[in-house]
């Protein structure tokens, strides 16, 4: 396998861990974009900023930490490694609470930073990565699927940790009513639950499907009991 990781919600991470990340994410952008016009330091940099943004809970750097310990869980078995790999580094480098464009405004901002002389095949791959993580139906199998897989795979952990991960997205709405957000978030969690599976790749249903689908039962019976429906 080739070389490899809000507001940082607690506290920063060691200076080791730190460096760790950096090192891991220009590695990356030096082997899988060698033309492009940004610098890798200076892309990391900026990716940093974006997720310690003040508005975020959930949405941090925190979170593609996360997503980077599911991928090396994972990477061996993809086609394109590198590539979904960048795609979470950027797929929420641009969250505003409620808007329907962040992914694209994410994809966007990778195709600006990676310009130049850039692989566009690459660049491609990437971008449909990201736009896979709408959630707006299910992706086609493959990559766009293990992407999918790791951007939901905290459903697959255990209740508490769970709880706390939704918890944590509602802060983000804090300027939302109740009665507002629940009724929309529960209608993006029955169309998860009217899925014929959780998840769309063997590796992540192996891994986190029953808890994933318990988690989520317990999530929508709990706003009903609440009265949204």
């Amino acid at each position: 396998m080739n070389e490899r990781s809000s507001r940082l919600t607690d506290s920063a991470p060691p200076a080791d861990e730190s460096t760790r990340e950096r090192a891991r994410f220009t590695a990356l952008w030096a082997r899988s974009l060698p033309g492009a016009s940004v610098a890798a330091e200076t892309v990391y940099g900026r990716l940093i900023e974006l997720y310690g943004e003040p508005h975020r809970r959930y949405h941090t750097l925190n979170h593609i930490r996360h997503c980077l310990r599911e991928f090396d869980r994972a990477a061996a078995r993809m086609a394109d490694p590198d590539a979904v790999e960048m795609a979470l580094w950027f797929h929420d480098a641009i969250y505003q609470p409620g808007a329907r464009d962040n992914e694209r405004r994410s994809a966007d901002l990778f195709r600006q930073w990676s310009g130049g002389r850039a692989d566009p095949v690459f660049q491609q791959r990437v971008d449909d990565l990201i736009m896979a993580t709408t959630h707006r139906e299910p992706p086609d199998r493959g990559d766009a699927g293990f992407v999918v897989d790791i951007d939901l795979s905290s459903f697959g952990l255990p209740w508490e940790a769970c709880e706390r991960d939704g918890r944590l997205i509602r802060a983000e709405f804090a300027g939302v009513a109740d009665d507002r957000y629940y009724p929309d978030h529960l209608r993006f969690l029955r169309a998860l639950q009217g899925r014929s599976t959780f998840f769309c790749t063997e590796f992540f249903r192996q891994r986190y499907e029953p808890v994933a689908r318990e988690n989520l039962a317990r999530i929508i019976a709990d706003l009903r009991a609440r009265g949204y429906r």
